[in-house]
This record gives structure tokens, sequence and C-alpha cells, in this order.
């Protein structure tokens, strides 16, 4: 089983559940282009007003699913593949909803699950919540756009002790540092979110949406401004070459050490 991304909806909420049974949601290839179908959907919609995002079985996300990596990771090109078709098409479908999102966190969220909740408007987390993105121990750096919208959103501090110390954070530190908007007790996480939805969803969806539109061009704007071109392009560049470890010995003693259940040698 793959695992999959469901939805329901009830009183204008749609309810998006990751979903992959003894992974703690690792996401699959096939779950991040349902990620993207969903929000697709969920963007034409007349109907909903908020999505709660959330993980099934106490954890919200523990990453990619490293099982399937040995069948693409090592070639350029389907990696480059993977990245920005898959994980990026899923991304940029939720950062292109006009439609609310509420993030519930509980238990694992990391790498993938940490660039999801990225993309979420309101994130509410269980005390017990673990943050992080610790795949310097498996050899390979993250993504150029997924590294910019964890930068964006978590904060250089947190960005770069997740990726360069492969550190993990608690929700006490994501909050202060200003990533949450609440932590409760881990048995009020899936309660407090839900309120946090029902108000949302309770507010003028025609504003909500219109609201959603503005911050995300604000947000553009000031990048945009101090931006130059030649910026622009020098990283359209780098990235044609952001996929070149896909082959290295690095790459692959990391990802075969996970799947060995050993220790790494570098």
């Amino acid at each position: 089983m793959s695992g999959t991304v469901e939805v329901e909806q009830q009183a204008g909420v749609a309810f998006v559940t990751l979903r992959h049974p003894g992974k703690l949601n690792a996401m699959s290839r096939a779950m991040w282009r349902a990620l993207r179908s969903v929000f697709e959907s969920i963007q034409r919609s007349t109907d909903v007003r908020c999505v709660l995002i959330r993980g099934e079985g106490g954890d919200f996300c523990a990453g990619g699913d490293i099982a399937e990596y040995p069948a693409f990771r090592f070639d350029e090109a389907s990696l480059r593949d993977f990245h920005e078709n898959d994980v990026w098409g899923g991304l940029q479908a939720m950062l292109d909803c006009d439609v609310p999102i509420v993030a519930q966190i509980e238990g694992n969220c990391m790498g993938a699950g940490v660039e999801i909740a990225c993309c979420c408007d309101i994130r509410i987390a269980a005390e017990s919540a673990r943050f992080g993105a610790p795949i310097a121990r498996l050899g390979f750096p993250m993504a150029p756009r997924e590294a910019a919208l964890v930068l964006r959103e978590a904060g250089a501090l947190s960005a770069r002790e997740m990726l360069l110390q492969a550190v993990v954070l608690g929700a006490a530190q994501m909050k202060a540092r200003g990533f949450l908007n609440q932590v409760v007790a881990a048995a009020a996480a899936a309660s407090a979110a839900l309120v946090s939805a029902r108000h949302v969803a309770a507010l003028a969806p025609q504003a909500a949406r219109l609201n959603k539109q503005t911050l995300r061009a604000l947000n553009h704007a000031p990048a945009l401004m101090e931006t130059a071109p030649s910026a622009t392009d020098s990283v359209a560049s780098e990235m044609r070459d952001a996929y070149r470890y896909a082959d290295s010995a690095e790459h692959r003693e990391g990802i075969a050490a996970f799947l060995q259940k050993r220790k790494p040698v570098f």
C-alpha cells in the first residue's frame, strides 16, 4: 500500500487526511499526486469554506516514504521529476488554494510534513509534536523550492538547524519562533483545530478567498522588489544543477543505511 490522501466534507469544512499505515503517514509519490488533486478540487469548489489537514493515528507526517527512493532517486532526471513535479505539484496546489487551511499537527512532523505545514495558514500543534528535516542523515539536501518555502515560513534559524544539524525541535520552540499559532495538550489537538476551522468556516467565504489572494500577492511583492533580474537568473541557473547529486555515493549510502537500519558511513 502506497498511502492515500483522503478528503471528506462537513458543514463547509473539508477534512484532508494523510494516511499511510505503518509509516507514520510518510508521503509516497502517489500521495503527493493525490495531494495536488485534492487541493485543486478544493480550489474549484464553491462549498468549501475551510480546510483542516491532519494525519491519521497520532502523527502528522514523518517525511517521505524512503522505501520508494531507490527506484528513482539515483538518476538525476527522475530525481528532478520527483521534486519539481510530484512534490512541488502538491505543495504548489496548497499554496495556490484560496480556501483557508488549518493544520492539526500531532506527533512527527518531519521533512515533507514540515513542508506541508508551511503551506497552511493556521497551525495548531499538540505539545508533544516534533518538527525537523533530518535528511542530512540520509545524504541528500532539501530541494531548492522546498528549502525556500521552509526558510520563509519556519525562519532561517529553524531551517538552518533542521538542515545543517538535523535538529528536531519541539512544539514550544516552534511556537516561540513564530511558526505555530497555538500549542495545546496532546488530547486537545483535534478539538482545537476543529474549533479553529469551524470559526473560519462561519465567516464570509468570499472575503476569506480575497484575503488569501491579497496576502499571497503581498508576500510575493517584497521578494520581487528585493531580487534583481540577474539574481533570479542566477537562481534558475543553479537549480539546473540542483539534482546532480542523484548518483553520488553519499546519497546512495544515506538511503541504503536507513533501509538497512544501520548508521550511515559518510
